[in-house]
């Protein structure tokens, strides 16, 4: 099975950090203001922006404005799928990776 490593390179990338990882757990229990998350962290709202981008842009959260506050929620579909991702590149399967670079070793 062919798999899209590159484009799972920046959900990793995002859940590499700390203050990441707390957020999305935090997003675990539901949706969340900016306001409750800063309240949490000891964070500035300039640091809880460059993390709530990093997010955002990778797909494990989403944003909405609500008036002058930012709403944030887990995207679920797309921690699955991150999830599923890490278990197949972890696990034995017919069509592994390993396989094919086995073959070319046996030639």
């Amino acid at each position: 099975m062919s798999q899209d490593y590159a484009g799972k390179v920046p959900a990793f990338k995002a859940l590499s950090d700390e203050t990441r990882l707390k957020i999305l757990d935090m997003l675990s229990c539901g949706e969340m203001c900016a306001g409750d998350i800063l309240s949490y962290l000891s964070i500035t709202q300039p640091t809880l922006s460059y993390h709530m981008k990093i997010l955002v842009e990778c797909g494990l959260v989403s944003a909405a404005r609500d008036g002058s506050w930012m709403r944030y929620r887990l995207d679920k579909a797309t921690a699955e799928d991150v999830l599923a991702f890490l278990g197949q590149i972890t696990s034995d399967q017919d069509d592994c990776i390993c396989y094919a670079f086995r073959k070319q070793e046996q030639k």
